[in-house]
């Protein structure tokens, strides 16, 4: 099967729809992506009061005087997301959006998206994944920074609901950027001896700097890879330090196909373009004989 890649462009949008339109574009004629991904959040759903009305915690970053005013100046409303859907349709790329709570899920869901995904944050929040359970076809999750009884107790309230089969399953590390030695690459190979048989397939959302691990994590098993996507590194926000560049996102995908082609075993002893090979430098009697 050949990976597919999600561009995880979030909020690296910057709060402007033009931004993010840009971002669909790039991500789909000149990286070649299969997916264009984004987030909703209902900001005084997921905030307390005093959560709302704080500070940001890294200030230089910041798009407001308070978390819940930066917050809401990069959230787009269910209008505006239904232009990125458009855009995306536009550019040939499936459109999917990160919901993080229960009014979201409803909101996106009138846009009829083929997947939708549940972030590491939000994995717990059984409320949010009865939501998606009745009004998503294909539902993606990520464990980071979930213990195994909690992936555990997931998976089977999928299995309850019905739901297991459509499920895909991320392997993921919490962290932004993310040290190689966190990255944790096996726990794909647990993911699949665990759950394998009982969900869609598994995935794999990295943090990390470069492409290498993503390579690596198509070819221990994961079928999706998701990565952070900016126009640039260097932008106002905390995204962007984990994400790749258009360049970098252009190679990643034509690496992860590339090696996706080459994980097979031989389909004859001897292949076509060996053979030219063997009769030109394979001298006559050197076959072992018993």
């Amino acid at each position: 099967m050949n990976p597919k890649i999600i561009a995880e462009i979030g909020c690296n949008h910057k709060g402007d729809l033009a931004t993010a339109k840009e971002l669909v574009k790039v991500a789909a004629l000149y990286c070649k992506v299969d997916v264009a991904k984004f987030q909703k959040r209902n900001n005084r759903e997921l905030l307390s009061e005093a959560q709302y009305n704080a500070p940001h915690p890294n200030p230089m970053h910041a798009y407001g005087e308070t978390y819940g005013e930066h917050r809401e100046f990069l959230e787009f409303s269910v209008d505006q997301h239904r232009q990125l859907k458009e855009c995306c349709e536009e550019w040939g790329v499936k459109y999917c959006t990160s919901v993080w709570d229960v009014t979201s899920a409803k909101e996106i869901a009138e846009l009829r998206p083929e997947l939708v995904k549940i972030p590491s944050a939000c994995n717990g929040n059984f409320a949010l994944l009865a939501e998606v359970c009745d009004g998503y076809p294909e539902i993606h999750v990520s464990v980071g920074m979930t213990t195994h009884s909690e992936e555990e107790a997931l998976i089977s309230f999928f299995e309850k609901k019905g739901r297991v089969k459509d499920v895909v399953l991320y392997s993921c590390t919490s962290g932004y950027p993310v040290a190689f030695e966190d990255i944790c690459l096996l726990e794909i190979r647990r993911l699949r001896e665990k759950f394998g048989s009982l969900v869609k397939t598994i995935g794999f959302s990295g943090h990390h700097l470069g492409i290498a691990a993503d390579v690596a994590a198509m070819a221990l098993g994961a079928q999706w890879v998701e990565r952070h996507f900016t126009l640039d590194r260097t932008w106002k926000g905390t995204d962007h330090a984990a994400s790749l560049e258009p360049d970098g996102m252009r190679k990643l995908s034509r690496d992860l196909r590339n090696v996706a082609k080459a994980i097979s075993y031989k389909k004859e002893e001897i292949l076509p373009v060996e053979k030219v090979q063997r009769a030109k430098l394979k001298a006559p009697g050197s076959a072992v004989r018993p």
